[in-house]
């Protein structure tokens, strides 16, 4: 019997073999999609995070939206000093604030109050008065009061006005309050917020009690 040939394997003839397959081109869509990725994933983020911002934004305008109906008034005003010689205001000012809060499910807490009392947008009283609590539809008064005396520049028009109203008898006094405040709705508190209350057209008489129906309401700015 004569000699067989055996088959080449593998495909493989006259010593060569086949070169194993390359994998450059796997290798590379690997690559892309690793930094496709990883855009997607940070867009995933950043989307998310502006997502509960908005949320956490929206919940808090839909609780706490109430608290615009806080009605503030200025009451029982009693001036029996405001005399101004040599750049020098001597005042005595004594005023109840009434805070009212009318809502059934928002509690506020008052961490600071700052009284100050203004006369031609220049400050010349201020008083620190004490944090409280103020429950629900619950009305509060606040007793202020500015004695003392403080530098106090008027010239030109601002001293044209003060002579006139000297004469009057009727005053043009501002009072503010600048607050910090956290709500409470059950047992959860909020962050604080710094609204400010602005009584900027009170006419207060020397010595006299206020005339009737005279504008004392005050506004609440956030």
């Amino acid at each position: 019997m004569g000699d067989q040939k055996q088959a080449p394997l593998n495909g493989a003839s006259n010593g060569t073999s086949i070169p194993p397959p390359k994998h450059g081109r796997r290798s590379g869509r690997g690559s892309r999609c690793g930094c496709c990725c990883l855009l997607k994933f940070l867009l995933t983020v950043i989307f998310t995070v502006a997502l509960l911002i908005g949320l956490f934004i929206l919940i808090v305008w839909l609780i706490f939206r109430p608290i615009n109906r806080v009605k503030l008034h200025v009451t029982d005003v009693v001036l029996t000093q405001f005399n101004h010689t040599d750049n020098i205001l001597r005042f005595n000012l004594a005023a109840n604030i009434s805070i009212r809060n009318p809502n059934k499910k928002i509690g506020i807490h008052y961490d600071r109050i700052e009284a100050k009392a203004f006369y031609v947008d220049q400050r010349f009283g201020y008083q620190a008065l004490t944090p409280f609590y103020q429950g629900h539809k619950n009305t509060s008064v606040l007793n202020v009061v500015f004695k003392g005396q403080q530098p106090l520049t008027l010239q030109g028009e601002d001293l044209t006005q003060f002579n006139q109203e000297k004469t009057s008898g009727l005053y043009s006094i501002a009072l503010e309050l600048s607050m910090r405040i956290r709500f409470k709705v059950g047992k959860v508190k909020t962050v604080r917020f710094r609204p400010k209350m602005d009584c900027d057209d009170l006419k207060i008489p020397l010595n006299k009690s206020p005339v009737a129906g005279s504008n004392n309401k005050c506004e609440l700015k956030f």
